[in-house]
């Protein structure tokens, strides 16, 4: 959709749906570089992260955020609560389902509440399009037209690069007139060490076992360049586990699972900094500091 020549749009994004729905991986496609991490595993995002894309005549800022599902802990209350308030702060929501997956109970839950919010615009985005045969999409684009009143509804593939820059210009057109919001060059205003954090935690979640990932929190203590070094960044972490049992499953046998994770994670921040990084990472036990307000605080889990 053009815009009048001498205008300029900017405004704020947002991905809504089910977790796993590729709401990450299709952020980080349109910003064109990696400032969310991803993984196969549900409930991965923890905070509102948010990627900058740049136009000519518009910037648009993408909050990426935790799906919304039904809490079991108190950390989940709170990404959940993160998430539904992050709706009613932006300019235009896209609502993600993806193409393979038959539409579900919890889709048709977002789809009345996302309906529901009254004059903040939704745009459907059918994703995961490489993943399902033409008539798959077909149906699901029919399927989803259904679900509500959108303000469009668009097929994409974050893998292939489907229809991004359609999916970038109509969300774009729903931005007010306005100046830019970071200055040009900007992709996120993530902190490096929170950045570094997140890198640790992807490494992690791909590493180990299916149900231990929602117990694993990552603090980075310290991050700085080694004296006399300009070359080499020290970043010391500390990945923290709910019971004795599941510290040892991240630590693997003689410690050959952690020394994986931290060779995978370091080899990521190595790729964000640009420089060689040398990597302590070590494994500490807080009891249940999911379902533990004080533990929540201190591991940057705010009310």
């Amino acid at each position: 959709m053009a815009i009048p020549d001498g205008e300029f749009r900017s405004g704020f994004a947002c991905f809504a749906g089910r977790p796993n729905v590729g709401k990450s991986t299709l952020m980080n496609a349109l910003v064109g570089t990696k400032v969310a991490i991803t993984s196969s595993r549900p409930q991965t995002t923890r905070r509102a992260i948010r990627g900058v894309v740049h136009r000519p005549t518009a910037q648009l800022v993408i909050i990426d955020t935790p799906g919304l599902h039904r809490p079991r802990t108190l950390l989940g209350e709170r990404l959940d609560s993160l998430a539904r308030s992050t709706l009613t702060e932006v300019d235009v929501i896209g609502f993600c389902l993806p193409a393979p997956e038959r539409i579900g109970p919890g889709d048709k839950y977002l789809a009345a509440e996302l309906s529901g919010l009254g004059k903040t615009p939704v745009v459907a985005i059918v994703t995961k399009t490489d993943q399902a045969s033409r008539e798959q999409v077909a149906e699901q684009l029919a399927a989803v037209a259904e679900l509500g009143s959108w303000a469009d509804v668009v097929p994409v593939s974050a893998v292939t690069g489907f229809q991004l820059d359609v999916l970038a210009d109509v969300l774009i057109s729903h931005l007010p007139l306005g100046r830019p919001l970071y200055p040009e060059g900007d992709l996120t205003d993530e902190p490096e060490q929170q950045l570094a954090a997140e890198l640790i935690r992807e490494a992690i979640l791909e590493g180990v076992r299916d149900e231990l990932p929602h117990s694993i929190a990552v603090v980075v203590e310290e991050m700085g360049p080694r004296e006399g070094r300009d070359d080499l960044v020290d970043v010391h972490a500390v990945m923290y586990v709910e019971r004795p049992s599941q510290k040892a499953i991240v630590l693997g046998a003689r410690g050959a699972r952690l020394r994986e994770v931290g060779t995978a994670a370091r080899q990521q921040i190595e790729a964000l900094l640009g420089r060689h990084v040398y990597l302590d990472l070590r494994v500490k036990i807080a009891k249940d500091w999911q379902r533990d307000p004080r533990q929540l605080r201190r591991l940057g889990f705010y009310d």
